[in-house]
């Protein structure tokens, strides 16, 4: 491959990332509803996109099944937290029941993101702007180091049947940025020294995240999970790791095992 083709999606990727990194970082600071509903708009583009590629025959029942998935993180960020659970899961749920094929994966999928979008509001409810901030940097510190070293380096495949561009090197580089994203918040931002070991155990959920969007691709026989993006495909493509990270961190939340007060 000549050096032209290997960088070719350098620029798209980088404006188009710059550009989301802008909106997100000022919906993060902003917080309440500016906060939710970019969280809520994330969740519907995804889940409209998993619907589509779940059942491509029924672009209007992904419309739909997108709508219903916004307005679900909605409602769930403002109602009573006894309702939090099923009003998240729901979308996930009646999505199933109107498509036609892959009704279970399709459902497996979406109640992850929804749920991850969930993780979203209650971090940045709870734990304010800076537990926020933190999980978006090892995200983006993995994902980015994850991918120059990747392609400066090369060498072994990480899971060649499922994510092909995926290298050791890369996923390595990965680890060791978000490690050293936790190390900054420790020394900076007062956080404890653990932080540097969950830093390491989100960017393995967003690694992961991102290697389960690449096996339902891969199963569905689509490169992208839209075009909606330039330079990386679909939302759901941008948003992988970020969902499973997030994911991970309702979950440690679910069980008290990360306290956000603890920052």
């Amino acid at each position: 491959m000549s050096s032209a083709a290997k960088w070719g999606d350098l620029a798209p990727r980088v404006l188009s990332g710059v550009l989301m990194a802008g909106a997100g970082m000022l919906a993060v600071w902003a917080g309440g509803w500016a906060f939710l509903l970019l969280v809520a708009a994330l969740c519907g583009l995804i889940a409209w996109e998993l619907a589509r590629m779940t059942n491509p025959a029924q672009p209007g029942a992904a419309v739909q099944i997108g709508l219903m998935a916004a307005l679900a993180i909605v409602l769930a960020g403002i109602l009573p937290a006894a309702f939090t659970l099923p009003i998240t899961l729901a979308p996930a749920l009646a999505g199933a029941g109107i498509l036609r094929r892959n009704n279970g994966l399709f459902a497996m999928f979406a109640a992850w993101v929804l749920l991850a979008g969930l993780g979203f509001v209650l971090l940045r409810e709870q734990g304010g702007m800076l537990w926020l901030l933190w999980l978006v940097l090892v995200v983006v510190a993995s994902d980015m180091a994850g991918y120059f070293c990747g392609k400066a380096l090369g060498g072994p495949k990480f899971w060649p049947r499922i994510s092909p561009s995926k290298t050791w090197s890369g996923t390595f580089a990965g680890w060791l940025a978000a490690a050293l994203v936790g190390v900054v918040f420790a020394l900076v931002a007062g956080a404890g020294w653990h932080i540097v070991g969950v830093s390491v155990i989100v960017a393995l959920a967003a690694q992961a995240g991102d290697i389960a969007e690449s096996a339902l691709k891969r199963r569905m026989g689509v490169k992208d999970s839209s075009a909606l993006i330039p330079g990386h495909g679909g939302v759901f493509d941008r948003f992988d790791g970020m969902v499973g990270a997030a994911a991970l961190l309702l979950i440690l939340m679910g069980l008290g095992l990360l306290h956000l007060a603890e920052f």
